[in-house]
């Protein structure tokens, strides 16, 4: 559990400290992460998220209906993170000391269901044992990790354009670090016993995963929004479903 909460954190953080070292207006690398971790995402997804909050669910017609609601919130919360959940990057930020805040607590929601879906260990759902830990746990929390790098990247390049102060938006960016881990821990010791009975479990799994189908769609969609041919991008996109295809086999 330390050891997800620190992988959490340090994707973070070590993916804005980047913005030091790269430019910001030359986004062809961003683009392939980007393409990269939507393909993750997705095959992760459709491959073990929604597969298994559909087994635990005591009413699987239910979850559609929190799938459905995963993906409409997410619509709201991107009004005010201004899409930066899936790279999105605004270069003529107005430089003011004025601190996002809606920005920052919409990515820091969102981070935080991310992060409460991670149960580690074996819970009871629906009179029955589940292995949520075993191996779903790893594949998501590397879901979640890859998926927070553009984002990451993304955010501090706002807060720094903002602030025009590295240290300064390196703080706030520790807001958005400590939301997942803060999921984790929520989810695993103070709902540990709402959770345990399975219900929880299931509309939290079951919003997270609207949520990611509404982030990895758009990341896809909008990585080649002219449906032109690229071939880096296409390798890039084969390579996040191979690899999340992978830990399936393993």
């Amino acid at each position: 559990m330390l050891l997800a909460s620190i992988v959490l954190f340090l994707t973070v953080m070590f993916s804005g400290a980047l913005v030091r070292f790269f430019p910001q207006h030359n986004q062809k690398w961003l683009k392939l992460i980007l393409a990269f971790s939507g393909a993750y995402l997705f095959t992760l997804t459709v491959i073990h998220v929604l597969p298994d909050v559909l087994v635990e669910a005591p009413d699987p017609h239910a979850v559609g209906y929190y799938i459905l609601a995963g993906f409409f919130l997410q619509l709201i919360l991107e009004i005010f993170s201004q899409g930066i959940e899936h790279g999105h990057m605004h270069h003529h930020e107005k430089q003011t000391d004025a601190i996002p805040y809606l920005l920052l607590f919409s990515l820091m929601v969102h981070s935080f269901l991310e992060g409460s879906i991670l149960i580690n260990g074996e819970h009871q759902v629906s009179g029955h044992h589940h292995h949520a830990g075993a191996g779903n746990f790893y594949r998501i929390l590397a879901g979640i990790a890859i998926h927070h790098i553009p984002a990451a990247f993304a955010l501090m390049s706002i807060l720094v354009s903002r602030l025009q102060n590295f240290k300064k938006a390196f703080f706030y960016l520790g807001f958005f670090a400590i939301a997942s881990p803060l999921g984790l821990w929520f989810s695993n010791y103070i709902l540990h016993d709402q959770v345990q009975t399975g219900n929880l479990y299931v509309v939290l799994t079951g919003l997270v995963a609207g949520n990611f189908l509404h982030i990895s769609t758009t990341i896809l969609f909008e990585t080649s929004p002219e449906h032109h041919f690229n071939r880096r991008k296409l390798i890039a996109t084969l390579a996040g479903v191979l690899l999340s295809l992978l830990t399936d086999w393993l």
